[in-house]
């Protein structure tokens, strides 16, 4: 039914209130951000002298920023293909209807109810290396308890470590959600394509790498989507458990964001790190929900 020019109307001032928010609070703040960046803002009074890309031109070739980068690159790999294989392999073995699946698909997507700041506060107990005093703590003292003190480490004390420890309280905490998504995927797909396989003689493992695994190519895209942009924003978790480490070596572009701007006052600075990593986040999202949109209409 088409809508008459009163109801039109009225829908545009229902949500006339939230575009007007997100263009001011989104939209606006973020132009703003871009124009800072610009500027030589670089003290709590404001100067917003136009200096072009200087601050971007600064900004990599400065060292911290180059490790930051880094790291942020490192970590991101890393989650990705763990938090993707932890969840595939947790989905596909409770699809084989194990017994008390409610208890532990309850389990597993326990951690999601947690923020990356508890998480970060409970891991850096747990990766607590020791010292010559205290002895071995958290899973270090676990590994000395079993016999595997050779595989004892100390995580985000050592700068050779550093990030790399902390994708462990990271995946732990996002592998239940991947889990949910590729459990979700398997259940939709028709029992009957698994049945016909396995009466043409193909085994488990053929039904789930050439019929299974194939269909779930849109929820593993999602899933990077999503793991990606919580990554290459990961903040509050390194802040929780190691700050930028030893020799920055757990340092990641948010932090050095926070650090320049709210406690160097390098406004203009910061401004031009958050604009880099909006680019970034940009990039990834925006051909998603282009193709998106093109595979709806």
């Amino acid at each position: 039914m088409k809508k008459t020019r009163e109801e039109k109307i009225l829908t545009f001032l229902f949500i006339l209130p939230s575009v007007v928010l997100i263009a001011v609070f989104v939209y606006g703040f973020i132009g703003w951000t871009g124009w800072v960046s610009l500027t030589n803002w670089k003290d709590v009074v404001p100067d917003f002298t136009f200096v072009g890309f200087r601050n971007y031109t600064d900004l990599f070739q400065n060292l911290r920023f180059q490790i930051s980068f880094k790291n942020i690159l490192v970590f991101t790999v890393l989650f990705l293909v763990a938090s993707i294989a932890v969840g595939l392999l947790l989905a596909i073995l409770l699809d084989r209807k194990v017994r008390f699946e409610n208890v532990f698909r309850s389990i597993y997507l326990f951690p999601m109810a947690i923020s990356f700041i508890v998480t970060g506060v409970v891991w850096r107990w747990m990766l607590n290396p020791g010292t010559a005093i205290t002895g071995s703590l958290g899973i270090n003292m676990l590994l000395d308890e079993i016999g595997l003190g050779f595989l004892k480490s100390g995580w985000y004390t050592d700068p050779n470590v550093g990030i790399k420890a902390v994708v462990i309280p990271a995946v732990w905490q996002m592998s239940g959600y991947v889990m949910a998504m590729y459990l979700a995927g398997i259940r939709s797909i028709p029992q009957e394509l698994s049945e016909a396989a396995q009466v043409d003689g193909a085994s488990n493992w053929q039904v789930y790498r050439y019929i299974i695994l194939p269909l779930l190519q849109p929820i593993t895209l999602g899933a990077v989507i999503i793991l990606t942009h919580i990554s290459l924003k990961i903040f509050d978790l390194v802040v929780a458990m190691t700050g930028a480490g030893v020799g920055f070596s757990c340092d990641v572009p948010a932090l050095f964001m926070y650090d320049t701007t709210f406690r160097g006052n390098f406004f203009a600075q910061g401004a031009a790190i958050a604009t880099i990593l909006l680019i970034f986040v940009a990039m990834l999202i925006i051909p998603y929900l282009r193709h998106g949109l093109k595979g709806g209409s």
